[in-house]
C-alpha cells in the first residue's frame, strides 16, 4: 500500500471549474476566492471578508425536511455579482481544494465543506455501519458532492495537517475514526471493533476505527477535539469520533 502523503497548504493563483483562487495562511488559513461567471456556495459562518460590490443571498438545499431532522443546514449562502470573497474556519488547519469533473463525486466528513462552486448536487447521507459507535447508536452523517453541471470544485478544512492515500482495489486502510476528512465513492467504510480486557476480575473496553477499502482516494486530518479535553458528554464525545470516546462508557458496543 502506498503510505499516506501530506497535502500542500498552500495553493496561488489557481484556476478550475472557472475560477480563480488562493490559499494562504499557516495556522488557520484563509480561502480567497475571485467570483465572476460562476457564484459560489458556503456556510454563513465561515465567511471571513468580502469586497462590497459582492452580495450574498440564501440558498435553499434540497431534501430540507429531512436534513431538518438530521440537525443539518437546509440553508447556505452564495454569491451574487463580482469580486473577491475570503473564508475561513474557525479552527487550525488546512484548506483543501477538490476539482471535481463531470459526472464526479466526493464523500466529505459532515461539518467540514467551507464552500463549493454552485454547480454541483449538494446532498447527504446517514451513515449506517458506524450507528452503534456514534451518539448511542443514531449515527452520524456524511455530505455528498457530485459534479452535475460541468467542472466543479468543493473546498474542506480539515483539522491540523491533512495527508492522501491512494487505495488500490481491495487495498484496506484502517483510521482512527475521528481522523478521516473525505473519499472517493469507491472506497468503501465500515467500522471494526476490538475488545480490550484490563485484568481477570476488570470490566472490559472496546477500541473501534474505520475500515476503508479501496480502490479510490482517502484524506487523513491529523487532529480533532479529543472529548476528554472538552468537557463534552460521553455520547457528544463518541460523535466527534475520538478513540476515547469509544472507550468511555462502552458506548461502541459492535
Amino acid at each position: 500500500m502506498h503510505l499516506p502523503e501530506p497535502i500542500p497548504p498552500s495553493v496561488h493563483d489557481e484556476t478550475f471549474a472557472g475560477v480563480t483562487y488562493h490559499i494562504r495562511g499557516e495556522l488557520v488559513p484563509e480561502l480567497q476566492v475571485e467570483i465572476s461567471n460562476r457564484a459560489v456556495m458556503f456556510e454563513h459562518h465561515v465567511l471571513l471578508w468580502k469586497e462590497t460590490q459582492l452580495n450574498v443571498e440564501l440558498k435553499k438545499l434540497p431534501g430540507a425536511i429531512k436534513r431538518k431532522i438530521a440537525g443539518l443546514e437546509f440553508f447556505v449562502t452564495r454569491t451574487s455579482g463580482s469580486g473577491r470573497i475570503a473564508f475561513s474556519r474557525d479552527s487550525p488547519g488546512q484548506c483543501v481544494p477538490l476539482h471535481l469533473r463531470q459526472g464526479e463525486g466526493l464523500d466529505v466528513r459532515e461539518h467540514q465543506f467551507i464552500a463549493a462552486t454552485d454547480n454541483l448536487d449538494y446532498s447527504f447521507e446517514r451513515i449506517k455501519g458506524v450507528q452503534n459507535m456514534l451518539l448511542g447508536g443514531s449515527g452520524f452523517f456524511m455530505d455528498k458532492f457530485r459534479a452535475t453541471e460541468g467542472d466543479a470544485l468543493v473546498w474542506l478544512h480539515g483539522h491540523g495537517n491533512v495527508f492522501l492515500v491512494q487505495l488500490m482495489e481491495g487495498e484496506q486502510i484502517d483510521v482512527e475514526a475521528g481522523a478521516w476528512l473525505y473519499k472517493d465513492p469507491t472506497v468503501k467504510l465500515e467500522a471494526v471493533t476490538m475488545g480490550l480486557k484490563t485484568g481477570i476480575f476488570g470490566g472490559g473496553g472496546k477500541l473501534t476505527w474505520n475500515r476503508f477499502t479501496g480502490p479510490g482516494r482517502l484524506a487523513i486530518q491529523t487532529l480533532f477535539i479529543s472529548p476528554l479535553e472538552g468537557g463534552e458528554s460521553p455520547a457528544a464525545a463518541a460523535g466527534a469520533g475520538g478513540v476515547a470516546g469509544a472507550l468511555l462508557g462502552g458506548l461502541a458496543r459492535g
